[in-house]
């Protein structure tokens, strides 16, 4: 039986990881074509069907399973081996992959990557923006950012910025014709300004006090699916709207919007950096991290100053009650 090479291992690893040829292919920079052929060699090789594949899925075999669980740890520990010899030699070098809402990658092309790339330029940034919430491991990213209640429970992560809340805000004229409402409950009856999610669903307004936690369906017949025109269209007129404060500050400064049931509406935590925790770090990573901390004043000057999400909502994980 000959050998498999580390770039065939490499290649098992990958499709493994990310469940498809095509999004494994991705990962690696090679053609798709060119990783079944390897899969393929390595089966040969030894002798064993590595994965179950349909048009739809591919799924490891029972010795696919074995061998990943004893290869894992090894091309784990030889890449901090090397990372550990390129690093300290200040050479780092590969692919660094992130994902996060546009607002946050915004942040760090403000903050944290221009001097990541000055102090490590043979790392290549591949940061990738969109709204909806992603299986970082599955999608093949090194880490991914969001607000921390969305981060999941199984992921280390870390501060990007302060707290924040999400205000329901309105124009003074619009209250000048409706009273303010006291309590969630009050929402139904008043237009509210919808949120479309990334998903298609609608958003359902979430409130919270003294543990008490709140979730409101609201009516309304307009929605939209960015907050700075949801902010826009409260300044308007045609209702009420449930925006990051950030988005709503400038105009609640200037009186074009006030805010209403502030004392249901709790900050909660900002944006974090996340990644999994039972798996090796890259040492890429680790760098990025470690400029994170340094520059953690920048991201609290700006933080509060910058767009925080564009669609997806922040606490929709959370146990409620009503």
């Amino acid at each position: 039986m000959s050998k498999p090479t580390l770039s065939d291992l490499r290649a098992f690893m990958a499709v493994a990881e990310h469940h498809s040829f095509r999004r494994a292919a991705d990962f690696l920079g090679v053609a798709r074509p060119s990783l079944s052929h390897a899969i393929r060699g390595l089966e040969d090789s030894l002798g064993v069907r590595l994965f179950h594949r349909t048009t739809r899925s591919v799924a490891l075999t029972e010795a696919g399973t074995r061998l990943l669980s004893r290869l894992d740890p090894l091309l784990h520990d030889l890449d901090a081996a090397l990372e550990e010899v390129t690093g300290e030699q200040g050479h780092l070098q590969g692919q660094l992959r992130i994902n996060g809402n546009d607002a946050a990658i915004r942040l760090l092309l403000r903050t944290v990557v221009p001097e990541f790339q000055a102090r490590y330029p043979g790392v290549e940034l591949d940061l990738v923006a969109e709204g909806r919430l992603v299986d970082i491991v599955g999608q093949g990213f090194d880490a991914g950012i969001r607000l921390g209640e969305a981060v999941p429970k199984d992921m280390v992560a870390v501060p990007l910025g302060p707290d924040i809340r999400f205000l329901a805000v309105a124009s003074p004229r619009y209250l000048a014709q409706r009273p303010a409402p006291d309590v969630p409950d009050a929402l139904t009856r008043h237009p509210c300004i919808r949120q479309r999610l990334p998903s298609g669903k609608r958003y359902r307004w979430e409130f919270s006090k003294r543990g008490q936690v709140v979730e409101i369906d609201v009516p309304g017949t307009l929605t939209l699916d960015s907050s700075p025109l949801m902010v826009e269209a409260a300044i308007g007129g045609l209702g009420i709207a449930y925006v990051p404060e950030p988005y709503a500050r400038a105009a609640l400064d200037d009186g074009r919007l006030v805010s209403v049931l502030e004392d249901w509406c709790p900050r909660i935590p900002g944006l974090s950096l996340y990644f999994p925790g039972n798996r090796h770090t890259p040492a890429s990573l680790r760098a990025f991290i470690d400029t994170i901390r340094e520059l953690r004043d920048q991201f609290e000057a700006l933080a509060p100053s910058a767009p925080l999400r564009t669609s997806t909502p922040t606490h929709q994980h959370r146990k409620r009650s009503r």
